[in-house]
Order: structure tokens, then sequence, then C-alpha cells
């Protein structure tokens, strides 16, 4: 599978050198561009005179050919001479054609002097990562402003995995450098794959024997649609597969899986299988063990060696090197869970949300960059993912919001559609106490507990689980004393598995900043408490204006409670104003009340539509006036003594209900209904 745009090679650094980059003529299936003649108010960094990024299928699997000459216009442009290029060696070596400097009407031979230097140190070992991709750098020696720099060069992948099924995507940048740029799809008699573009390619495909170009002078520039969903991006693409369906994928994919996942009787893994066995009855207790192992016992290194990137290693083998990727992970749960009776499934998604209108696409492999296990055990289908921190059980929903997804089965399992409701649990409550009994003048004690839920609570999880409580609080002490903390007392984590929650709890002194009202009254805008009002939905006039628009699905709580002074008569406390309002498709909460001596706020934005059409957007665009973006003010007259209203919503204080329950109360009655 090959991801191959018009765009500059760029440039990095070089550890070592070697001379194993192969040299050799331009590929017979390559006919370069004519070069564009430099007009005379050329402008910006480079004009490229020709750019060819042209793939061809064979019957050994793909090659493609990048080629190159532009003139250099500007200093900061000379860094284009740091050419780079990657490949993986199970593939081949690259073949590089030509590098050349033309300076007036000298042509200077860049390979005569200077050679390729070979990184042989995996680039991506901080990132756990094993993909045996090798990078080759070059920097071309007295480039100068004016020259005119051509490069050509072929690489190929030819990933066995695939049998003979190649796919791929070729794409110009929404944003070229001026001057002339050609995509090119090519292939041998008989190995024609499907193919499909984007809208605004459609007008310059050209159809040959053989292959289809895409041809450019000046390509415009291209905006994708603001705040549109992401399907609305997809520009200037050439998508092209030899599968014939997404159900295709699956059963090309699911006997290597199923193979993989095979334990061998009576090996030291089929011995932990049946200890989880022994140790539990019931279904989803022993996937949970078995998912708990898989996550705590072997440590997480994607590997892509080989034909690691899409073959996965064996269950065995992942247990006796105790280190493996998604696949690995998943093959081992998968087996796993095979010798405790328990039906499960592979299945291929995308970490980087990046699957919206996968739908609407090709079939291609390369779209998904992750594999988890989704099991059914008593009639309900539980999401497992071996990747993920040993916190994080067997569960209804995948940690990640997928749109969509592929299970791998035998038969061949079609594109599934992973649906969308509005989050039950906030993603994140903010919970302030703050303890101003003393007095206006002294000050206040403060407990802030930060619940964290879905990715980012497992990511704050990873990070804080390995640290002493020495070290934490230490850590803390130094970043935020000096801002609205004038101490640190102490500070404690710990994850809660129940409420799939990390919580974090600082507890300490704040120099409260009263709002001197003169008479001896004071105001505070509580923290948490405001809303700035939303943004416009509107896009520019050349831009699709019936488009829909998009708000990345959210829930956020903030719960403040000031405890008085006792100095203090609660009759002459006031606050603003709650409300409930919905906007934009999201829901904006916030709820006062006043009793035993504290003043109780709990405020919550959740989107319950991450997409509105264009007529609601308009329609809410004129409501944005209105909108209360007040901050949570609260305020003490002496001189004004006002009894609570004896109809005020009860908001229970930080302290009074456990917030990481299921029904903690962040949203009104009638929305959480």
């Amino acid at each position: 599978m090959s991801i191959i745009g018009a765009a500059l090679l760029l440039p990095v650094a070089a550890h070592a050198e070697d001379e194993r980059i192969a040299r050799g003529p331009v590929p017979d299936w390559v006919v370069a561009s004519e070069p564009m003649a430099v007009p005379a108010d050329a402008s910006g960094l480079v004009f490229v005179r020709r750019q060819d990024v042209l793939v061809h299928l064979d019957a050994q699997g793909q090659a493609q050919y990048i080629g190159y000459r532009l003139r250099i216009l500007h200093p900061n442009a000379l860094q284009a001479g740091n050419i780079s290029t990657t490949w993986n060696p199970a593939s081949g070596p690259p073949v590089v054609h030509m590098v050349k400097v033309h300076r007036g009407d000298t042509t200077i031979d860049v390979l005569e002097k200077a050679s390729f230097e070979i990184l042989r140190r995996e680039d991506q070992l901080e990132a756990a990562q094993l993909n045996g991709i090798l990078t080759a750098v070059m920097r071309v020696p007295d480039l100068r402003v004016g020259d005119e720099l051509e490069v050509a060069l072929t690489t190929r992948s030819n990933d066995p995995t695939l049998d003979k099924n190649d796919s791929g995507l070729l794409f110009l940048a929404p944003q070229p450098s001026p001057g002339r740029y050609r995509l090119g799809l090519s292939w041998d008699k008989g190995l024609k794959p499907n193919i499909k573009m984007t809208p605004d390619l459609t007008p310059v495909g050209v159809a040959r024997d053989g292959g289809i170009d895409f041809r450019f002078d000046n390509p415009a520039m291209l905006t994708p649609p603001k705040d549109a969903p992401g399907r609305y991006q997809w520009q200037r693409i050439v998508e092209f597969t030899d599968f014939a369906d997404w159900a295709s994928i699956s059963r090309h994919f699911a006997p290597l899986f199923a193979k993989a996942s095979a334990i061998v009787p009576g090996s030291s893994l089929d011995e932990e299988a049946q200890r989880i066995a022994a140790a539990h009855a019931a279904p989803l207790d022993r996937a949970n063990a078995a998912l708990k192992l898989v996550q705590r016992d072997v440590r997480y290194i994607y590997v892509g060696l080989g034909n690691g990137n899409l073959t996965p290693a064996t269950a065995e083998e992942t247990w006796q090197r105790r280190y493996g990727d998604c696949k690995g992970k998943t093959v081992m749960l998968l087996g796993l869970l095979a010798k405790l009776g328990i039906e499960a499934e592979a299945v291929l998604a995308n970490n980087n949300d990046a699957d919206d209108g996968l739908d609407q696409r090709l079939p291609n492999p390369g779209m998904f960059d992750h594999v988890l296990v989704r099991a059914r055990i008593g009639g309900t289908s539980y999401w497992l993912d071996g990747t993920m921190p040993p916190v994080a059980p067997a569960a209804v929903t995948p940690v990640v919001p997928y749109r969509w997804v592929l299970p791998l089965t035998a038969k061949g399992g079609p594109l599934q559609k992973v649906e969308w409701r509005p989050a039950r649990r906030p993603d994140e409550i903010t919970l302030y106490e703050i303890d101003a009994r003393a007095g206006f003048d002294k000050p206040a004690r403060v407990t802030n507990t930060a619940i964290v839920r879905g990715i980012a609570g497992l990511q704050q999880q990873a990070a804080l689980s390995g640290l002493t409580p020495d070290q934490l609080r230490d850590g803390m002490r130094q970043q935020l004393v000096g801002g609205s903390w004038a101490t640190i007392d102490d500070v404690k984590w710990r994850y809660d598995q129940k409420a799939e929650a990390s919580i974090l709890t600082v507890t300490g002194t704040w120099t409260i900043d009263w709002e001197d009202d003169g008479d001896g009254d004071r105001s505070l805008a509580l923290p948490g408490g405001g809303f700035s009002p939303p943004d416009r939905r509107a896009r520019a006039a050349d831009q699709d204006q019936d488009l829909p628009y998009y708000s990345a699905p959210e829930f956020d709580c903030r719960v403040t409670t000031l405890r008085l002074p006792t100095t203090t008569d609660a009759a002459n406390w006031s606050f603003k104003s709650g409300y409930d309002t919905r906007i934009f498709g999201r829901n904006y909460y916030r709820a006062f009340d006043l009793r035993d001596g504290a003043i109780r706020m709990v405020r919550g934005l959740r989107v319950e539509q991450p997409e509105i059409d264009a007529v609601s957007a308009r329609r809410d665009n004129g409501r944005i006036a209105a909108f209360d973006n007040s901050m949570a003010w609260v305020s003490y007259r002496s001189a004004v003594s006002k009894p609570h209203p004896a109809d005020a919503r009860v908001v229970p204080a930080t302290y009074d209900i456990d917030w990481t329950a299921d029904d903690a109360p962040c949203l009104s009655p009638a929305t959480k209904r």
C-alpha cells in the first residue's frame, strides 16, 4: 500500500554513511513531464518546473517514482538540497536516477562527488517502534539561489502479506508552490486496479493505454471547508485498489490472525490459559483476566520488520519475547479467549480520527492503523484492547470513539458503523472546594480534584502510576505554586477501575483575589463557572455553504463549592443566574445553590450533535448575541439582605456526593433523561 503525494522531499539528519543505494536509469514506464518555463516575475521559495509523482503496478508489487526540477528563488529554499528518501529493505533498495544542479548553461552531476548516507538507527525507537524502515539522505553541496535542482529516484513496496493485491493513494498537496505537477498511475497488462478520484480531479484525469495521468500547471490553493466533518476534507486524491470490497479485505486477513492465534498445547501460554480458567468461573471475569495478562505482561512495541507491518507475530512468539504490537497482542488475546471458550474476533480500526467517510472510500487495508478484539459474552459485545494499560477492562464501547471498523472473519465481514451516542459520563470533572471560612483577608484552604476518563485518563494513569508519592507531590509543587496556588500541602492520585477514571487531588492554599466593591463588599468569579460565547459557524464565500458543521464530541463538567466566611450572613450573598441552553448541537448548563454556609455551582458542557446542518448553524448564528457568557460571579453585599429562594435548584457540594458515580448531576435533569 502506498500513500504518495506531490510534495518536496524533506530534510533529515544522518548518522552513518553507506554505499548500498542503487543507481540506474529511469524505468521505461516513466515519461518525465516537459519542464515549465520560469516566469520573469516568479516569487516565493521555489518555482517547480516539473514534479512527477508516479506509481506503477507490476507482478512484483508497486514501484513509486518521484522526479522534479525546481528553481531556487529564496535562501530559505536552500534546504531543498537536503534530499531524503525512506524504504523498507525487504522491498529492495531505492534506485537513484539523477541528482543534478543546473546553473546557467552548466549542469553539475552531483552523484559524481556526493553520495547518500543511510540511517542505520531506527528512527522511531522513542515511540516504541521497530519498523525496519531506513532513511537515506544527501546534502547537495554548493547549492545557490538561482540554481535549479533536478532529482529522480524510484522506490518499491512489495508486501507478500497482500499477495497480488495492491492499493494506495496519490494526492496533490493543498498549497503547492507555483509550477507544473503530474500524478500518474500505470499498470502492466491485466493489472488494472479499481480507481476512484475526488470530484476536483475528475476534469483533469486523462486516461491512456495502461494508465491515467493528472496534470496541473500552477494549481490553485485549496482550503478545506471550514469546520466540516473529516469526510469533506478529502481533496485532490486518487484512490486505487485490487480489493473488490471491504469483505474481501476481511476475508484476506482473517486466516493470518486465526493461524497466528493458535496456542500450542502444553506450552507456557497454554498453562496461563488453564490458570485463568481455574481462577475464574464467569466468562467476563475470564476475559478480563486474559486481557490484563496481555496488557500487563507484554509490553507494547510496534513491530514492522520484514512482513510484520501487516502480518501478526504468533501468540506464542509474542508471549515468549514479552513484547508485541497491536497485532501480536490481539492474536495472543484471541488465542487465550479461544482456550477459555469465549467467542471473539479481530477488528481493524483507525486510532487517528481518520475514519469519517470510510464507507465512501475504496477498500484499502492502509485505512486502518490498529487492531483490537471484540468478544461476545452473555449476548453482549465487549471491546478488548491489549495495547491499553492494565486498568482498561473489557467494555461495551471502545475507548477510542471509532466511526467505522472492519471485523476479520473467514467469510468476510462488511465494514461496520459504530453508532455514536452522547457521552453518558463526563470525560472530565474538575472539582474546586474553596474554604474561605477564615475570612476575606485570610488564605483559603482549597481542594482541587480532577476526574479524567477515556484516553486522557489512561494516559494520565500511564504517566503517574510509576511515581512515588514524594515525586508526585514535588512535581506538582514545581508546576503549580506561583499561580493561583500559594502552597501545595498534599497531592494524591489513584485510578478507580470501577469509575474508569484517573483521579488526581491537590490540596493547599490560595490567596483569593476578591474584588473590593467598597464598604466591605466583595465579589469573586468562581473558577470553572463561565462559558465563552460559541464562534459563528460560517465559511468563506468560495466554499460550499451547505455542508454540515462538526464539533468534536466532549462532555466537560466543572463543580465549585465556596464555603463562605463565617463572619458573613448567607442572606447577604447572591450569585449569577443559571441557564440550560442548546446551541450548535451543544448543551450549556449552569446552576447555583446556596445553603449550609456554602455557594455551590455546577457547570456542564456536552456535545449532543457532532454534526449540525447548515440551516441550523445559520439559525444559531443569530442566537449568539443572546448567549449568556457571564462569569460565575458571587457577591457579598452587607447592606442587601435577600433570602435564598425556596424553589432554587438543589446543587450538591463537592463533598456531598461521589462525583465519580455514573449519575453525577452535570446536566439538567431534563437533559439527562
